[in-house]
């Protein structure tokens, strides 16, 4: 290096970009926080069934009408609960879908391909 050469000082750009993404992140754990609070719940089997789960996937309950087990038909009972498991995990998906629409947006604006 030649000498008296002094290196380009860093922009304040490079600095700026640094605080977004750091904010983007805590916005990111807040969002993220909230949908662990939030609670969706499906039905099935005209109201025979529900099921409530968080927004982060994580089932809360499973309600069973008492006057299904009075014909106690094991098979039907398995598929209404895997039904409504299922219809639950789709509207907790879509949940966390919405609430991080913002950040996948922004990440791929930023060509990061998300």
């Amino acid at each position: 290096m030649a000498k008296g050469y002094n290196r380009p000082k860093p922009t304040m750009g490079g600095g700026g970009m640094m605080a977004q993404i750091q904010q983007m992140q805590e916005q990111m754990a807040q969002a993220q926080a909230q949908l662990a609070e939030e609670t969706v719940t499906a039905t099935v089997g005209g109201g025979a069934i529900s099921v409530t789960m968080t927004g982060d996937q994580v089932c809360k309950s499973v309600e069973i009408v008492p006057e299904l087990l009075e014909d106690a038909d094991a098979e039907m009972l398995q598929d209404l609960i895997t039904s409504g498991v299922n219809a639950a995990l789709d509207k907790s998906r879509e949940l966390a879908s919405e609430k991080m629409a913002p950040f996948t947006d922004m990440l791929g604006g930023l060509g990061l391909g998300l």
